[in-house]
C-alpha cells in the first residue's frame, strides 16, 4: 500500500482493468485520523466500510461507522472520514464510471435514490431468498439498482456445511469481497480457490461458479454485480423479499 505522510492515510488500487470502468481502492486510516473524500464527474462512488469504527460528516449530519457499513454520497460533492481513537478504519472505495446511457437511465431512478445520502449497516438491510442457497441462508441487498444503473450489492451469510449451488449470468460482471470470518471454497468452471476473510476475488464474466464451506467454518461475503446493460437486470428478480429481521450473527 501506498501511504500518504501528510494525511496519515495508507491507499492501494486493486483488482485494476479487472471490470471495465470500475476503479476500487483500499484505504486504511489510523487512530483519530481524518480523509476528505470527493466525488468525481461522470462517477457514482460507493463506500464499504469492512473493519474499524468511526464517523463520516456530511451535510453536517455525522454517520456512524462501524464494520459492515456502506455509504453513498450521491450529490454530496466532499466529505469527512474521521476515525475512532484506538481503531484502524478500513474500507473499499469503489468508483464507477458512468456510462451516456447510465447518464440516461439514472433521470429515470427515484430521485429520492439518486440525490439522498444512502447509508446503513448490513445487518439493517432488506433479506432476501433465492433457489441457489439454502433455507439456513441468510441473503441481504446492501444496495439495490434503484440507486446507481447497472449496479447492485448483497451479502450471503451462512455456516458449514452449506453451499451456494453453482450457476452462472453471462449478463453481469462480479466481485466477491470476503467479511469477518469467511472462510470457504469459491469454484469457477475448472478453477477451485481458497476465500479468506478480506479478500476479494473477481469471478470471471459466464462462468459457471458455486461457494462451499466446510462444517464449523462460516461463509460470510459481499457479492457485488456489475451489469452490462439495463436488460440484465432482470437477474435481480430471482431475489425473493423476505420481509422477516433475519441474523446469522
Amino acid at each position: 500500500m501506498q501511504f500518504d505522510e501528510k494525511t496519515q492515510v495508507y491507499s492501494e488500487s486493486i483488482l485494476n482493468n479487472e471490470i471495465k470502468d470500475v476503479h476500487i481502492e483500499h484505504i486504511a486510516i489510523s487512530n483519530e485520523k481524518t480523509k476528505i473524500e470527493s466525488s468525481k464527474a461522470g462517477c457514482k462512488t460507493i463506500y464499504l466500510f469492512v473493519e474499524g469504527r468511526g464517523e463520516v460528516i456530511a451535510t453536517n449530519t455525522v454517520y456512524d461507522i462501524v464494520p459492515e457499513t456502506i455509504f453513498l454520497p450521491n450529490l454530496v460533492e466532499n466529505f469527512t472520514v474521521k476515525v475512532a481513537k484506538k481503531n484502524t478504519l478500513h474500507y473499499l472505495k469503489i468508483s464507477c464510471k458512468l456510462s451516456p446511457q447510465d447518464l440516461v437511465d439514472l433521470k429515470e431512478l427515484p430521485t429520492v435514490n439518486t440525490q439522498n445520502i444512502y447509508y446503513s449497516k448490513f445487518e439493517d438491510c432488506q433479506a432476501y431468498t433465492e433457489k441457489i442457497k439454502s433455507p439456513n441462508t441468510v441473503s441481504r441487498t446492501i444496495l439495490n439498482n434503484k440507486y446507481i444503473p447497472r449496479i447492485a450489492m448483497g451479502t450471503v451469510q451462512t455456516h458449514g456445511p452449506d453451499k451456494v449451488a453453482a450457476h452462472e449470468h453471462p449478463m453481469l460482471e462480479q466481485l466477491f469481497l470476503g467479511l469477518a470470518k469467511n472462510n470457504c471454497i469459491v469454484y469457477a468452471d475448472e478453477a477451485k480457490v481458497v476465500f479468506p476473510q478480506f479478500s476479494i476475488l473477481h469471478i470471471p464474466l459466464g462462468s459457471r461458479h458455486a461457494v462451499s464451506v466446510e462444517q464449523n467454518e462460516t461463509m460470510y461475503y459481499v457479492w457485488m454485480d456489475f451489469f452490462l446493460d439495463k436488460k440484465g437486470e432482470e437477474w435481480l428478480k430471482t431475489h425473493k423479499v423476505n420481509d422477516e429481521k433475519l441474523s446469522n450473527k
